[in-house]
């Protein structure tokens, strides 16, 4: 039952304390925040609905996650520490989408980075990559053609954008796109901060065969500024164990081939 005394109060304080449990846990549920505050589902529902409203959380099924920026267009260096453990996993689990001769494109950023830390022992591969960084990491490997694309460099991720890039990668034809994402959304699709790097994307997905998409689960639920393609585009995903689990499932049922590190 719900406490009758200084509703308001108690109203506000519960809700404070559960935009505090967000900022720890990333996510909450219903049945948890009733128990813990002896109110009703109702009640946690409306909390939730209100606190919603306002902008400061995101209601899921059954719960809750915390509000992100997604907006925000940060430097390579501030996110290479940021879930560097599930990088590191998926870089290693999307070398094995690689075969020998295959041609293939490394998106800029920091899994795909992890991506080309993984390839020194495939044969014959040809990488065209559009970030710089990948393209030193990789300049040394004998068994690795490196292709760059023109264009001019963007410093927050260190890629080569703009319409020099786009016109070269229409010359080319590959087998699989590996992209890292900032935001990823079931209901939305995939999507980043800058107009130039969303459009170049783009275009990456129209000369492939195969987009794979490697990201951790802290992009779920993130709507970024700049929209690159809809869920049905992906044919793989690959995550870590973390990804919502209505997220999980939506994906499956569009078909989507989501594997777990």
């Amino acid at each position: 039952m719900d406490n009758p005394q200084n509703p308001e109060n108690a109203t506000l304080n519960r809700r404070v304390k559960i935009l505090n449990m967000l900022e720890e846990q990333n996510h909450i549920q219903i049945v948890t925040l009733s128990n813990l505050f002896h109110v009703s589902d109702v009640t946690i529902r409306n909390d939730l609905s209100h606190l919603e409203q306002k902008g400061l959380l995101i209601r899921t099924r059954g719960g809750a996650i915390k509000q992100q920026r997604v907006g925000l267009d940060f430097r390579l260096s501030e996110k290479a520490s940021q879930h560097y453990a599930e990088k590191q996993r998926i870089g290693k689990k999307a070398r094995e989408f690689i075969n020998p001769g295959d041609t293939i494109i490394l998106d800029s950023g920091t899994t795909t980075l992890e991506i080309g830390k993984n390839l020194n022992d495939i044969e014959e591969l040809t990488v065209i990559t559009n970030a710089i960084n990948i393209a030193a990491l990789l300049a040394d490997l004998k068994n690795i053609k490196v292709v760059v694309p023109g264009g001019f460099l963007r410093e927050n991720s260190l890629s080569l954008v703009g319409a020099t890039a786009e016109d070269s990668l229409k010359n080319f034809h590959c087998d699989k796109v590996f992209m890292g994402v900032d935001g990823i959304d079931s209901g939305y699709g995939i999507s980043t901060p800058n107009i130039e790097e969303a459009h170049l994307n783009r275009i990456m997905i129209e000369v492939a065969n195969e987009l794979i998409v490697a990201a951790d689960s802290s992009k779920f639920y993130k709507k970024s500024f700049a929209f690159i393609a809809p869920i049905s585009s992906i044919s793989t995903l690959i995550t870590d164990k973390n990804i919502p689990g209505e997220e999980h499932n939506k994906l499956r049922n569009a078909g989507i081939n989501v594997t777990l590190v």
